[in-house]
């Protein structure tokens, strides 16, 4: 049941509105006056607000002002018998919900309040959500490395610096950089995600940026980029290092300016946003090869957070198993534990795909194992079948396919380019318009694309 407190100083209104929405199932509090109306905001703590422009002792647009700022997300709906144009922009402007002429129309008010209710509970549902979401982010294990961690992101929540996230794949980059963006200031805005990696070079500038219609072939209509979706938020850019050149020189004059124009457009867009940055490259090397460029680096790099790969925090691998083992049972309905020996095993692996391998390791074993603690055996033949057992010492693997060996760069692109399109093309039976979604291609780039290979049984 919501509560609302309705604050007028005419015995008729209150006892009206009271009685109006009390047959409605609401719980109602009543005041007279605006300093009565402040205490009884501060003692009932209700859900919305009825409020009375003219009131005696403390004006209505002072209560008002208030009380947004001791709950910035409280709904008010303001009333008056002497309402103008000016008034009802002034209540807006200050925060109110909605802005009502007396005499009071019932189904007016009613349906204010259900709105207003409705927004309310829709609000508080997503706080709600959010702490899930931030009890789901925390930074798993209890080494002197992760205590580290957790250390850097609070002293990194405390303030609006950009961070540099860097470390190999599957160490929980993304994971840290969600953790600071929860426990800052800017926890109630919004976590906007760019995987760098996996935009086409062509598009990347629009992702960021956005474009007018008409700014490149394909451009059918105005579209908004990552850093206007994250205005009073944060923007994550996940493997920056891939960045293209232009988009690099682009992105360091938005860092210092907070202000930039869409493809095609003129217009000056100012945003407010944070940016946290991860890459798991040597920036180091990409800055000595001309990959990176050294003054974004410096404008990424404020604060530099390392996130270390399982192998420097063996003792973490109990913690990390037993709280994957518990967030499988509330799905799953089975608890399961491992038997020291085999949790031996899992501490002597290396992990090269860090946290994320383990957890994807530890659901396997739950869902191919009927054992209730999973045994040595168990754990030692899954992860023989992993196929990511340490290579034996002079076998190691080559990085390059043997079929690409003996190419020149350009030509090894341009072979596993024309080859990707046309496997593309035949899993979307030849369809240009699938294949190119499935590409990340534009239609147009995959016909020029098609015509520069001479692939053939296109439309």
């Amino acid at each position: 049941m919501s509560t609302i407190l309705v604050i007028d100083d005419e015995p008729g209104i209150r006892t009206t509105v009271r009685d109006i929405l009390e047959d409605e199932r609401y719980k109602v509090v009543t005041a007279e006056d605006g300093i009565v109306g402040l205490e009884a905001f501060r003692t009932e703590r209700p859900d919305l607000i009825v409020l009375d422009v003219r009131l005696p002792r403390m004006g209505g647009m002072e209560v008002l002002g208030e009380m947004k700022k001791l709950r910035p997300d409280i709904e008010i709906i303001v009333i008056s018998g002497h309402g103008t144009i000016d008034m009802a922009v002034q209540a807006v402007k200050l925060g109110a919900f909605d802005f009502l002429e007396k005499p009071l129309s019932i189904d007016r008010l009613l349906t204010s309040v259900r709105n207003a209710t409705a927004l309310g509970s829709l609000r508080a549902e997503n706080r709600r959500l959010k702490r899930v979401v931030r009890e789901d982010d925390a930074i798993i294990g209890e080494s002197a490395p992760i205590r580290e961690i957790r250390t850097l992101i609070e002293q990194a929540a405390r303030s609006d610096a950009r961070v540099l996230i860097t470390g190999p794949n599957g160490t929980g980059k993304e994971l840290a950089a969600r953790r600071i963006h929860a426990l800052g200031r800017r926890a109630e805005g919004p976590f906007v995600e760019v995987n760098c990696a996996a935009i086409p070079d062509t598009l990347i500038e629009s992702e960021l940026f956005g474009h007018e219609k008409g700014a490149f072939t394909d451009a059918v209509s105005r579209r908004r980029g990552r850093f206007e979706a994250a205005h009073g938020g944060t923007l994550f850019l996940d493997e920056a290092a891939d960045l293209t050149p232009a988009a690099q020189a682009k992105l360091l004059r938005v860092l210092q300016e907070m202000r930039f124009e869409r493809l095609g457009g003129e217009e000056s867009i100012e945003v407010d946003v944070r940016v946290i940055a991860a890459t798991n490259k040597d920036i180091s090397a990409e800055i000595a090869a001309g990959r990176f460029r050294e003054d974004l680096y410096f404008r990424l790099n404020v604060v530099p957070i390392r996130m270390p790969p399982l192998s420097e925090r063996p003792e973490d691998v109990p913690v990390l198993c037993s709280y994957f083992l518990q967030k499988l049972a509330q799905t799953e309905g089975a608890p399961r534990t491992i038997s020291p020996e085999a949790m031996e095993a899992l501490r002597a692996y290396p992990w090269p795909g860090n946290v994320r391998e383990l957890k994807n390791f530890i659901e396997r074993l739950c869902v191919m194992s009927d054992e209730d603690t999973i045994s040595a055996g168990t754990v030692t033949h899954f992860l023989g079948k992993s196929g990511r057992s340490k290579p034996k010492a002079g076998r190691e693997r080559p990085l390059v396919p043997e079929e690409f060996s003996s190419l020149k760069l350009s030509a090894a692109k341009d072979f596993f380019e024309k080859s990707m399109i046309l496997q593309k093309l035949r899993e979307n039976g030849y369809n240009v318009a699938r294949t190119a979604e499935a590409l990340g291609l534009y239609p147009s780039n995959l016909h020029s694309k098609i015509k520069k290979y001479g692939i053939g049984g296109v439309a």
